[in-house]
């Protein structure tokens, strides 16, 4: 025989009238309250939104675009979504769009132009107000779709000179010179660098830095210690291994990003090489994962949470600003280098 059904009569949802009933005041001022119009007083407000909690109400928020013209959504578009650095820039730039009032619509280019371009597609449908490109790569062949389209964006690295484009600035000079301060104070002179792939300009621009920061510090830079990676665990593992061929090898090696220098550790650990004690380590990114890897990883950090908050920021002046007003364009994003057990002095010969 069937079974009785259990559940309860679900009670009938609540609209805009109920809210307006319950708190009693019109219907036009609870649709004022929600979209934030400064006419509603700060007493009637608090009582309408007691009632939107009381009801579980939860406003039309494709009504309330139409009505104000404005969607008050952003896009941020990221590099490759599998690397943990990326998930992490998303749930800090969700956390300041939602608290300061918008919502977020995320896109993955896979490092591919061809998903990129598909990815600005999605955002220009929904009729964003801004979009975060924070891809580190090459953006350059959907720019003009953004730009024809008015839409204000913000690139990391990158300059332009539309006017709705704003420029995340990565200090990597203080980072990298710390780090290699580090390896040079703990006795390191023979230090190599495994690279990002050359079509990515921000992987060319820690390589320069490294570069730099070896001239400054008076290292050698060996040409055979500079490799080209991918940025991946896997490139980290090929990028040991190719050291690992060489008659004279480094004693440290600085990485690119965070996924090479934990593939590091993997290859090292394949070779029966003890870091720190036989090679140092350091990344750059300060992942969460670097803290519970074996042994711990030294890096070069660039928060997450400053990196989404230069980025919502960013966009937030542009779509807020009048027309024609004079906004900042520029934002400053630091690095420094966060020591854990991956570095000690080299082994003596």
């Amino acid at each position: 025989m069937p079974r009785k059904g259990t559940r309860k009569t679900v009670t009938k949802v609540a609209d805009i009238r109920t809210v307006a009933a319950l708190a009693k005041v019109s219907i036009a001022t609870v649709s004022r309250t929600i979209n934030g119009s400064p006419a509603v007083s700060e007493r009637l407000s608090k009582r309408v939104w007691q009632a939107i909690e009381q009801l579980s109400y939860f406003p039309n928020t494709h009504a309330r675009s139409l009505v104000s013209g404005r969607s008050r959504l952003f896009g941020i578009i990221v590099e490759n979504i599998t690397n943990p650095f990326f998930p992490e820039l998303i749930q800090s730039f969700e956390e300041i769009a939602v608290a300061n009032g918008y919502e977020i619509l995320v896109s993955s280019s896979n490092s591919d132009p061809k998903i990129l371009t598909t990815c600005v597609r999605r955002m220009l449908e929904r009729k964003v107000e801004g979009v975060a490109v924070l891809t580190f790569g090459e953006e350059e062949p959907v720019l003009d779709q953004l730009a024809n389209h008015d839409v204000p964006m913000v690139l990391a690295e990158f300059r332009l000179a539309d006017p709705k484009s704003s420029t995340i600035v990565l200090d990597y000079t203080t980072g990298m010179d710390e780090a290699v301060k580090h390896l040079s104070g703990l006795g390191h002179r023979r230090i190599g660098f495994l690279a990002g792939p050359h079509t990515i300009h921000s992987a060319v621009t820690r390589e320069n830095e490294f570069r730099n920061a070896m001239k400054r510090a008076g290292l050698r830079i060996e040409a055979e210690w500079v490799i080209e990676c991918d940025h991946t665990l896997r490139g980290g593992v090929s990028g040991l291994e190719r050291l690992r061929g060489l008659k004279r090898q480094p004693t440290a090696v600085i990485c690119s990003n965070d996924m090479t220098a934990i593939g590091v550790l993997r290859a090292a650990y394949m070779e029966g090489l003890r870091v720190p004690q036989d090679l140092s380590v350091v990344g750059l990114d300060d992942i969460a994962f670097d803290e519970y890897t074996l042994p711990p990883l030294t890096t070069i950090r660039m928060s997450r949470a400053e990196l989404a908050r230069a980025a919502f920021e960013a966009l937030r002046v542009q779509a807020e600003a009048p027309p024609g007003a004079d906004v900042q364009r520029e934002f400053l994003v630091s690095t420094s280098l966060v020591v854990r057990g991956s570095t000690a002095p080299p082994a003596k010969v």
